[in-house]
């Protein structure tokens, strides 16, 4: 096998890579809709789950999947638009994520855009397909996280 060979092998068996292209082909299906509404995927995802209740940075983090750091440049933009607020928590060193009554009101306006993108991969995946889909994703990121956490169970009924 050639080198060139060997790496288009890697590339096309490459989990990382082939789950990485599918999450940028999904924002850009998400972002599309959102851009009516002023919002980025990312954006509405942090609004969207701070308006069901204020939440520390670290939970919030642990919720989207994403580094302390990364959601911390994230929550900027969000703040200096006044549709959150960083509140101080019990310990000094915690910070909650409180949507203010805007960052609601940017919610609600860009639920029917989250809708139609919801409505486009549905059409687009089918419901059965987009079902499996779910229940692979949340499958997978269960025996991740066993696995960071040092309890692996295998995901070969091992």
């Amino acid at each position: 096998m050639t080198s060139d060979t060997a790496l288009q092998a890697i590339s096309q068996a490459c989990t990382f890579f082939q789950l990485r292209k599918l999450t940028r082909t999904v924002s850009r299906l998400y972002d599309r809709h959102l851009a009516a509404a002023g919002l980025k995927t990312t954006q509405f995802s942090v609004l969207a789950h701070v308006s069901v209740q204020a939440l520390p940075m670290a939970q919030l983090a642990a919720l989207l999947g994403a580094e302390r750091t990364t959601l911390t440049r994230n929550l900027k933009p969000l703040a200096d638009a006044g549709w959150l607020t960083l509140q101080p928590g019990s310990d000094p060193r915690q910070r909650i994520v409180t949507i203010t009554e805007q960052g609601r009101a940017k919610v609600r306006s860009a639920r029917s855009a989250w809708q139609a993108a919801q409505d486009e991969m549905r059409r687009v995946l089918g419901p059965e397909a987009l079902r499996v889909l779910h229940a692979d994703l949340a499958h997978a990121q269960q025996l991740l996280r066993a696995l960071e956490n040092g309890t692996e169970e295998g995901g070969d009924g091992a």
